[in-house]
């Protein structure tokens, strides 16, 4: 049923791009020729000869490789203020993975960005996607490679067979970074804000204090500790590296401010400080 509660923004917003002397009625200068517009706002202003990739041409396309792959998957899709768009592809297929627990079920997924205000890469990568947080993880270091191709009045995407990539990234990958995993769900952590501080240290993520003058753990500290506490009790474990290492996924996704290839970035680093302790 989680499959069934996903996010479903509409990605699907109204989008052109026009001249700015057409808008204003004013020359602009060079480089300068026309604005990017998402549903009724001017969320950019780029050459004459930038490509404006509409989202309906760029995630029609990605979900088409899953069909023409015959993989079963459900969407998830996020839209951040009308200018920065995902649309996440969760295989619910024969290639699933459990963190030696049946309630931790992890599945292969596919991310595609888009943006219309120029802060995210038109691109695509293989990743995670886990059931008792609801969360991507970003792990992975396989990117879907596409052609953009800009004429003078069209942008054209020559995009990859996916069953192959699929297939590479099952064997290369999948199984691979599943087994670190496993490795971080036997490690135990017997002091929680020892362990949240300590991470916080090598990351520098957000403060582990309140403030200079108050030692006890911030709002954003206490929700790591509240859902590695909370994910224990329900996955019936003791908390270890890998529930440790969710709870900050799960923060960094759902209360911080930042960017999708933010996320992405920390991610990986969030990953690489909790798996050194392993």
């Amino acid at each position: 049923m989680y499959l069934q509660n996903l996010q479903q923004d509409e990605i699907f917003v109204s989008n052109e791009m026009k001249s700015l002397k057409s808008l204003t009625q004013m020359e602009s200068r060079r480089g300068l020729e026309n604005a990017i517009i998402s549903n009724g706002k001017i969320v950019n202003v780029v050459s004459k000869s930038y490509g404006h990739i509409p989202n309906q041409l760029f995630f029609k396309k990605a979900e088409l490789m899953l069909v023409d792959a015959g993989l079963n998957y459900h969407k998830r899709t996020i839209n951040k203020n009308d200018r920065s768009f995902i649309t996440d592809f969760i295989i619910d297929d024969k290639s699933q993975f459990t963190v030696k627990n049946d309630k931790d079920l992890i599945l292969p997924m596919l991310r595609f960005k888009n943006s219309y205000d120029g802060s995210e890469k038109t691109s695509g990568h293989f990743g995670f996607y886990r059931k008792v947080c609801s969360n991507g993880l970003h792990v992975s270091q396989a990117e879907i490679e596409f052609s953009i191709k800009h004429s003078r009045n069209n942008t054209d995407l020559i995009m990859p067979r996916l069953n192959n990539l699929f297939d590479k990234f099952l064997d290369n990958e999948f199984y691979t970074i599943t087994k670190k995993f496993d490795k971080m769900k036997e490690f135990k952590i017997i002091d929680t804000k020892e362990f949240v501080k300590a991470i916080l240290d090598r990351t520098k993520l957000f403060c582990y204090e309140c403030s200079d003058k108050n030692s006890d753990p911030s709002k954003k500290s206490r929700e790591v500790l509240e859902i590695l506490n909370y994910e224990a009790l329900l996955l019936n474990e003791e908390p270890n590296l890998w529930i440790g290492y969710n709870a900050f996924n799960s923060v960094l996704h759902n209360v911080l401010k930042k960017s999708f290839g933010q996320q992405e970035r920390l991610d990986i680093k969030l990953f690489d400080e909790v798996y050194a302790l392993a």
